[in-house]
């Protein structure tokens, strides 16, 4: 029996008999696994919220991704409203560009008529100035010519002398 005592493993088995015997005296595995059941349960309610909240993250993604399909519906919308105005702008202007090109072509051909008449007239006034002034010269030559023809002189005084 000596040797029974004498030997280390012998001790730490009886140890051991002697550490389980009194863990089960004082109910230490139902403390433990009431711990273990409490960490299970905590995990668990863990994974539910997690897996409520990624519910919740898929249903936010599928209406995060309906709105982002509503708004590019609605700016594809928007572009083709805008193209539409864009291209009814450009025929607007094109007709206010013909229609202001046709205003000034004709502001432009009745300031030329404006100035061929205004032309003309000056044309015709100096003509009738320098016509004037030639037959006022000529004149001028012609009475100067008979003023100074001694025959035509000797005539007017001999009609003076005889009307007295």
């Amino acid at each position: 029996m000596l040797e029974f005592f004498g030997s280390p493993e012998n001790w730490v088995g009886w140890g051991l008999i002697v550490f389980l015997g009194i863990v089960v005296f004082v109910g230490g595995f139902k403390r433990i696994a009431g711990a273990l059941d409490d960490k299970a349960a905590t995990i668990q309610a863990d994974l539910d919220e997690a897996a409520r909240l990624r519910a919740e993250a898929e249903a936010l993604l599928a209406e995060i991704r309906g709105q982002r399909e509503d708004a590019e519906k609605q700016a594809a919308g928007m572009l083709a409203a805008a193209e539409a105005d864009a291209a009814r702008m450009a025929v607007d202007a094109q007709v206010k560009l013909e229609e202001t090109i046709a205003r000034r072509a004709a502001l432009a051909e009745r300031k030329i008529a404006s100035a061929e008449a205004q032309a003309s007239a000056e044309v015709k006034a100096a003509a009738a100035d320098l016509a004037t002034q030639t037959a006022e010269r000529l004149l001028v030559a012609r009475i100067a010519a008979a003023k100074s023809d001694p025959s035509v002189d000797a005539a007017i005084a001999q009609l003076a002398g005889r009307l007295q």
